[in-house]
């Protein structure tokens, strides 16, 4: 095979989606409970109406799930604070200052470029799937006027694998496209039918298949795009043909996961696969204590013949009539349900259901301020909340580098960044997450800097001064702020501080000689008398 043929990828596609089917039904039961109109595991069912969910009796898990991925988009990703930034791997240019500001730079425009593109909507939506279905994929398009453009993808709509080393190389995407829209991307390379369809009715959907994996043909600095890194084709499978064959350098699709386990093509574990069971079971108790209630409120009744047709009044004091044997209307069976303790047992499950989504972690603040608790228990407990939410946190961190890298590859294919001086080009951009919940993880390493200086000085005042010699100032300053994300433009460079050093050396010095000549000067004025002045005394001395 001199190249690939359309054969190869649908055979492919299929391969990938007997395995997806595995565990379709389970990720079909996540969506009834949690989001049900967030799965499409048919194309063709992208303009179906809205169908009512009769499983979700009760709004909890749609709160939790709403709670997690705003407290995801504030603390993880929040587009009014600096979430990230970038330094280089080299440790002999940390303290570089041209990195540093240049660094500065490319943080800003990538910031730029997220909020001017359609990212932080989509992100949301991300989070969302994340929660519920522990994986959620965002496709990357180059744009031209916001150099990219997001698209999140149904749950469903896609299938993806990943290569021996564990990372995600292959991907195959089923979705609907108009008329219209196929025209205005592939052009002439439409088939004579979608053009003619274009024209008469723009409207019209197709389904198409996009399938990209790591390029067999790869040639390494080859001008055509169909031997780069990653191949890249558009099928229309009614025609069985090709409407676009091309590539990538870099992999177009990022996908979220919630952990990623070596024998597992799929994340096997969620906040919404943990919540699951006390989910039916909250579904099951409201219906229950809802029985409950009513037996109460509406029971049904027993009474003679005689008042068959009689009304039973619902306004407070009115009454019916007894017959005239004295009898009147009573409950069939009298019941006594404890109500208190189903809606205790109820809201115990409400509460477990939002604790898998992390809501008590991301409402710390609120809650533990009501039940009087000083700051240090409430930084106590945000820190022991934050080792559950840390291995999440670190894969959600993983699907962002690769976001950032690839408008990273963006910014300098399209000549918007300056590019690094030649003696830099070797080295390796690193990116950091300083979001609050990154920079919650790092608040141990602060404090012990904290206590660390606090001690040497405790020390040094009580035993020898000189002890204070043993900290070292400047690399203190440095890692402070590397930990408590302080811009670099915030900090005096070394080479600049030294300048500062210099100076105060000298002046130093020429402030040690005046003194040393006045001092001079009074001496030998003592010696000569009080009318006696320097000058005078070295005259007389032969000085001059």
């Amino acid at each position: 095979m001199e190249f690939y043929e359309i054969e190869y990828f649908l055979k492919r596609k299929k391969e990938l989606e007997d395995i997806f089917n595995l565990i379709k039904p389970d990720l079909q039961e996540l969506a009834d409970y949690f989001s049900p109109r967030s799965v499409q595991f048919i194309a063709r069912n992208t303009r179906k109406p809205i169908v009512k969910n009769k499983k979700i009796i009760d709004s909890t898990p749609l709160i939790a799930l709403r709670n997690f991925a705003s407290g995801m988009m504030s603390g993880a990703t929040s587009p009014t604070n600096r979430w990230f930034k970038t330094s280089f791997a080299n440790v002999d240019l940390a303290n570089d200052y041209y990195l540093k500001n240049w660094c500065s730079k490319q943080e800003e425009l990538t910031r730029r470029i997220l909020y001017s593109s359609n990212f932080y909507q989509c992100l949301c939506e991300t989070y969302k799937q994340l929660g519920v279905f522990g994986f959620s994929a965002m496709s990357l398009e180059a744009d031209y006027e916001n150099v990219v453009n997001f698209k999140v993808l149904p749950i469903g709509s896609y299938f993806y694998a990943r290569n021996s080393k564990g990372i995600i190389d292959t991907f195959s995407r089923t979705y609907m496209e108009t008329a219209k829209n196929i025209v205005e991307k592939f052009g002439t390379n439409c088939p004579k039918e979608i053009l003619d369809v274009a024209n008469e009715s723009p409207m019209k959907q197709f389904e198409l298949v996009h399938f990209v994996e790591a390029n067999k043909f790869h040639r390494l600095n080859s001008l055509s795009s169909r031997y780069k890194k990653f191949i890249s084709v558009v099928i229309l499978p009614s025609k069985n043909e090709f409407l676009s064959i091309s590539g990538f350098d870099k992999f177009p699709y990022v996908v979220f996961e919630t952990s990623n386990t070596a024998d597992c093509d799929y994340p096997t574990d969620s906040p919404g696969v943990n919540a699951l069971a006390d989910v039916k079971q909250l579904m099951t108790m409201v219906k229950e204590y809802a029985k409950a209630v009513k037996k109460i409120v509406c029971p049904t009744y027993k009474g003679p013949a005689s008042l068959k047709n009689k009304k039973l009044a619902d306004v407070p004091g009115a009454y019916i009539e007894e017959d005239e044997n004295g009898r009147g209307i009573s409950p069939v069976y009298e019941v006594n349900p404890r109500v208190l303790e189903l809606k205790q047992e109820k809201d115990e499950l409400k509460q477990a259901i939002k604790e898998h989504f992390y809501n008590d972690l991301f409402a710390m603040i609120l809650s533990t301020a009501q039940r009087g608790r000083t700051a240090t228990e409430v930084n106590e407990l945000k820190e022991e909340k934050m080792v559950l939410l840390s291995p999440l946190l670190e894969q959600i961190h993983i699907a962002l580098r690769q976001i950032l890298n690839w408008i990273y590859q963006q910014e300098l294919k399209v000549g918007i960044l300056e590019p690094l001086k030649d003696k830099y080009n070797d080295s390796c951009l690193e990116i950091e997450f300083v979001s609050s919940l990154a920079q919650a993880q790092k608040v141990s390493n602060i404090s012990s800097i904290e206590r660390f200086t606090t001690f040497v000085s405790n020390i040094a005042n009580s035993i020898d001064p000189i002890l204070k010699s043993k900290l070292n100032g400047e690399k203190i300053i440095e890692d402070y702020a590397h930990f408590a994300n302080i811009s670099p433009a915030q900090i005096v460079p070394k080479d600049e501080l030294d300048k500062i050093r210099d100076e105060l050396k000298n002046s130093q010095n020429q402030q040690n000689q005046l003194t040393a000549l006045k001092e001079g000067s009074q001496i030998i004025q003592n010696m000569g008398g009080v009318d006696s002045f320097g000058a005078d005394l070295l005259n007389r001395f032969g000085v001059i």
